[in-house]
C-alpha cells in the first residue's frame, strides 16, 4: 500500500466543479459563531459536491482569512448565499418543493441512522448555532427533525463534526451515489 500523491487524487478544478452534478442538498448555516466551523463546513460540502450553503443571521460570510483557514479555497467552489432571517430561506426552500429538515434534538426526530432518503426529493439541512443549536421558530417551520444517536456524557458534537456525518450518511444513502463511489 502507498500513499498517494495529489496529482493521482483526480480533483476537479473549480470549472469542473461549478458545472459538475451536484448532490441534492443543502446546507443552511444559523447563527454560527465559529468561522472554523464554517470553513469546515465549507470544505465538507465541497467534498460532497453539495447544491448550496445558505449562511443565515450571525454566520458570517466570505471572503474571510479565518473561514479560509479551514476552507482551503471550497469557498471559491461552493455556491453560497447569506440571509438575515432563516425563515425566510426555509420559506424559499419549501417554495421550491424543497425538504427542509433541522439537525437537532426534539421531540420526534428521526434518528440518522433509522432516515431513509426518498431519491426524488432534495434536502436542506439546517445547523444551528454552537450553543443553543437550531432555534426553536426555525424548528417549527422545518419538515422534520434528524437527531445523530449519541451515547456518552455530552449528547452534542461540534458543528462541523454533525455536518460530516449526516453529509456522508444521506450522501452514502443516495442510491446513484453509491455507484460512484465505487473504485
Amino acid at each position: 500500500m502507498r500513499k498517494l500523491q495529489n496529482n493521482e487524487l483526480n480533483r476537479k478544478s473549480i470549472n469542473d466543479f461549478k458545472i459538475a452534478t451536484k448532490t441534492p442538498l443543502i446546507l443552511i448555516l444559523d447563527d454560527v459563531r465559529s468561522l472554523n466551523n464554517i470553513g469546515s463546513v465549507f470544505r465538507t460540502a465541497d467534498s460532497f459536491l453539495i447544491e448550496k450553503i445558505y449562511l443565515c443571521g450571525i454566520t458570517a460570510t466570505p471572503p474571510n482569512k479565518e473561514i479560509h483557514k479551514t476552507a482551503l479555497g471550497a469557498t471559491e467552489t461552493v455556491d453560497w448565499e447569506h440571509y438575515e432571517d432563516v425563515l425566510l430561506v426555509i420559506e424559499k426552500l419549501k417554495e421550491e418543493n424543497v425538504t427542509v429538515l433541522a439537525i437537532e434534538q426534539v421531540e420526534s426526530a428521526v434518528f440518522l441512522n433509522n432516515f431513509e432518503i426518498d431519491s426524488d426529493k432534495k434536502y436542506a439541512l439546517i445547523f444551528g448555532n454552537e450553543v443553543f443549536g437550531v432555534a426553536q421558530k426555525a424548528i417549527e417551520k422545518c419538515d422534520g427533525c434528524i437527531e445523530i444517536p449519541q451515547l456518552g456524557t455530552k449528547h452534542s458534537l461540534n458543528i462541523a463534526v454533525s455536518t460530516g456525518i449526516v453529509v456522508w450518511d444521506l450522501f452514502q444513502k443516495s442510491s446513484k451515489k453509491k455507484i460512484s463511489l465505487n473504485k
